[in-house]
């Protein structure tokens, strides 16, 4: 038996379609519980936000 330490993550359905994608690369879900939610490896919560932040500030409008 092993024990895995995960967190639940909540939000919505396009960052959850963008953490899918981000999963096939590294496996990080543990479970996909609905729409809404995910439980994903507590080791790997600081790595998955920092890639996540970098994603979605590359689908950001910059005035620039």
């Amino acid at each position: 038996m092993r024990t895995i330490i995960g967190i639940l993550l909540t939000c919505d359905p396009a960052v959850k379609q963008i953490l899918l994608s981000m999963n096939e690369k590294h496996s990080f879900i543990i479970e996909d519980l609905d729409d809404h939610h995910l439980v994903i490896k507590a080791d790997e919560e600081y790595r998955v936000r920092k890639e996540l932040e970098a994603e979605l500030e590359k689908n950001t409008y910059s005035l620039e």
